[in-house]
């Protein structure tokens, strides 16, 4: 049946506690619940409710943002820069193939603006265990010396691909990394990515915000649908994916 799967039936019928009050609605920042742990069975049920863990520093704030910010894979928008790049063929896009090392990347990599990083040693464990499990999944951008230079990774449920985080040491390479997954979930026939905070970069990129109250909507329809839980490092030959 899968860890999925089982846990969403014990939740539905009791046989599980809940790890969130079953009542909890964010208040006026998007602030859900303070406190709990990061399990497998806690971000299950966290993100199939619509709302996601800030930072895994304890005591842990769990979110669920109004606008939410979702981008609809059909719609990335490239530039003519980034056409220019594609065009180069200097970069080789894989799935699963190092998650520990996108993962890490994005703890490390010093953000503008920001000081430290939420990537926390055991979000890093609650999130390799989600991968072993086929639920979270990397994408990687190499370069053409085989230098892992871009990334992101994030978890999916039904047909929607919950992103976590991006990181890039070269021009171009996170966007190919989306760029990439937009390609592969739009054929896959996923609905959305939850890009969950609001920011100018990934609306330049095609990403909108729609109301809380419509994301949990598309929520329930996606989730509706069968999850891809296995390594997708085999998928994009499959698709006839080209970089």
């Amino acid at each position: 049946m899968g860890l999925y799967r089982t846990i969403r039936a014990d939740l539905a019928a009791g046989r599980i506690p809940s790890a969130f009050p079953n009542a909890a609605e964010p208040d006026e920042y998007g602030l859900v619940f303070v406190g709990g742990v990061l399990t497998a069975p806690s971000l299950i049920e966290a993100y199939t409710r619509g709302f996601f863990p800030w930072t895994g520093e304890h005591p842990i704030p769990w979110f669920s943002p109004d606008p939410r910010l979702v981008l609809f894979p059909e719609n990335f928008m490239s530039t003519r820069r980034f056409r220019r790049t594609l065009r180069r063929g200097r970069f080789a896009i894989r799935f699963d193939t190092d998650f520990g090392g996108v993962i890490r990347a994005c703890a490390e990599i010093p953000r503008t603006g920001q000081r430290g990083t939420w990537i926390t040693d055991n979000m890093i464990a609650a999130y390799a265990q989600l991968h072993q499990l086929g639920i979270a999944h990397s994408v990687e951008t190499y370069d053409d010396s085989g230098r892992l230079c871009g990334g992101l990774y994030g978890l999916t449920f039904g047909r929607a691909f919950f992103g976590e985080s991006m990181f890039s040491r070269s021009a171009d390479a996170s966007k190919l990394a989306l760029w990439g997954m937009c390609r592969f979930l739009a054929k896959e026939g996923f609905h959305f990515i939850d890009c969950q905070q609001v920011t100018a970069h990934l609306m330049r990129l095609g990403a909108v915000p729609i109301r809380r109250s419509e994301y949990l909507e598309c929520l329930a329809r996606a989730l509706a649908f069968d999850s891809l839980h296995r390594k997708w490092s085999d998928f994009p030959s499959v698709h006839g994916f080209r970089p």
